[in-house]
């Protein structure tokens, strides 16, 4: 697929989208959340992508929503409170699917965070399954700053991450904090001193996901997220019957031979 605000490649079974609207610090309008999910969505069907990367160009990750989108909902016409009401809900909605396409996509996300990463670039981080970050990268809940309570989904999963005293913080203070400092307080995984060492620590993760059993690596993704949502007692349960249906496969197989025969195991695509 072609995009305008992404670029989009496919090599060695990782995927790299990157945000390409440099010259807006890579702020998506609404046409720009209408392809992020079809991408995510489109990367899905592609049984030879077993990781996406997400990254930006330019000199930064992410700033967020760009504002016509917002002035957008402004400027409508209709005169009735409820049916604009009705309106902005939906807008909220449509927006916030965006970002559960990242976690609806079954493989894993990894987000490669340079410069700033700013309010819906927050949502957006917190929807991945890995975070990883230049130490002079910056993050920010912007949104109190501009009148709005954060809606698209940080102050649902970011205190899933983090302690929800230090989400508290950031939200109400909308305070810059740095990559080293993500890194402290767990919000990424680790943090380098250049882009150039991220984007290698990076590849050298997703290449690693990429060599082991796409089905493995589809049910811990499955897995992660539905203890998120759910209880230990009510998540075994649930892991017990996955692996019922899954746990014989010819993966496992291949595993083992791999092993007794000391090679690497060459697993087969998904059927998608």
């Amino acid at each position: 697929m072609e995009f305008k605000a992404f670029d989009c490649k496919v090599e060695n079974k990782v995927a790299t989208l990157a945000l390409d609207r440099p010259s807006k610090a890579n702020s998506l309008d609404i046409a720009a959340w209408e392809e992020m999910q079809s991408a995510f969505e489109y990367l899905d069907t592609r049984s030879d992508v077993r990781v996406v990367i997400l990254k930006g160009n330019g000199e930064h990750f992410c700033a967020g929503m760009d504002l016509s989108a917002l002035m957008s909902l402004q400027s409508e016409d209709e005169k009735c409170d409820a049916r604009k009401r009705d309106n902005i809900r939906k807008f909220i909605l449509k927006i916030q699917d965006t970002i559960n396409a990242i976690e609806r996509c079954s493989v894993p996300v990894i987000a490669a965070i340079h410069g700033g990463c700013i309010g819906g670039g927050v949502d957006i981080v917190t929807a991945c399954d890995m975070r990883f970050a230049t130490d002079d990268a910056y993050f920010t809940i912007k949104e109190v700053d501009l009148g709005i309570v954060a809606d698209l989904g940080t102050l649902q999963r970011l205190p899933t991450i983090i302690h929800p005293g230090i989400v508290a913080e950031l939200a109400f203070t909308g305070r810059k904090f740095s990559g080293l400092e993500a890194q402290e307080i767990f919000f990424v995984n680790k943090s380098f001193k250049s882009s150039e060492t991220l984007y290698s620590y990076v590849d050298q993760i997703a290449t690693n996901i990429a060599s082991k059993s796409p089905l493995v690596i589809r049910g811990i993704k499955e897995m992660l997220l539905y203890k998120r949502d759910h209880s230990v007692r009510d998540s075994l349960d649930y892991m017990a019957s996955y692996n019922a249906a899954m746990l014989l496969s010819d993966d496992l197989q291949e595993s083992f031979m791999a092993y007794t025969a000391k090679r690497q195991p060459q697993y087969k695509d998904l059927i998608k």
